[in-house]
């Protein structure tokens, strides 16, 4: 094996993987999506290892700089923010590896996602409030099917993590509202989720517009939509006494 798709975590660099980050510091050539990627994850790079931004690539530029390297038996990873198969655009990188017969590996990462549920100190998925976590994105450059749109999604009021829409906020709130949730929603925006900048904004789809208007928020920034948000919720039934399972006998009291 000779290319790795690494998940370079949300931001913080103590949230790559070990595997990870032993991957980066053995790479020759790292290829780093840029305008994500916290740069303080390459000082983990080895001395003389060739460091490319991919910002300023094109697709045709990464595969060439792969293939160059593997052809020359360097050790590649391709370091893309948070997990790579969420908006990580791997799957063409890795249809045009297998045309050229090269071999790779693909090492999960830490989503921002997750990151904000942890930012925020919430659990997305409470019982008696929402057992499902719906990771979508507001229609932009990249069309969306209908029956992804967000006010089809909004019909079913779960827990709701909303990616690389927060510069179209007045949108957001209109779909979701008109989809089904009310007004009151609690809402939460994490910018730049686990980075030392970190800022946690909240309110409710009535409200929370005119905040990320006000506070400039224009990217780097999860939505959070869903009352997991809120403090009414009823406790786990695996950790209740009278509950049995394999691991332990219920409770006779």
């Amino acid at each position: 094996m000779q290319v790795w798709f690494v998940g370079a975590g949300p931001g913080d660099p103590e949230l790559i993987t070990v595997k990870g980050q032993r991957l980066v510091s053995e790479a020759d050539v790292i290829i780093y999506a840029g305008s994500l990627v916290n740069p303080a994850l390459l000082s983990l790079a080895k001395q003389g290892a060739s460091i490319y931004n991919s910002a300023k690539m094109t697709l045709p530029e990464v595969i060439e700089v792969m293939v160059k390297a593997v052809a020359e038996q360097k050790k590649v990873v391709r370091l893309h923010t948070g997990d790579p198969s969420i908006y990580g655009a791997i799957k063409e990188q890795m249809d045009a590896l297998v045309k050229h017969n090269i071999a790779y590996e693909v090492i999960p990462g830490v989503s921002s996602f997750l990151a904000t549920a942890a930012a925020l100190k919430c659990e997305y998925t409470l019982p008696e409030v929402s057992q499902t976590v719906i990771v979508t994105r507001l229609e932009g450059r990249t069309p969306v099917p209908d029956k992804e749109k967000l006010v089809s999604l909004a019909a079913h009021n779960a827990t709701m993590c909303i990616f690389l829409s927060v510069h179209m906020m007045d949108t957001v709130v209109k779909e979701l509202v008109d989809g089904g949730y009310s007004p009151d929603t609690p809402v939460a925006i994490v910018q730049k989720a686990s980075w030392p900048e970190q800022k946690i904004f909240r309110g409710t789809l009535a409200t929370i517009a005119g905040t990320v208007a006000a506070e400039g928020i224009d990217r780097t920034a999860m939505i959070v939509v869903g009352h997991c948000l809120g403090s009414d919720y009823a406790l786990s039934r695996l950790y209740a006494p009278e509950f049995g399972h394999m691991y332990r006998d219920a409770s006779c009291d």
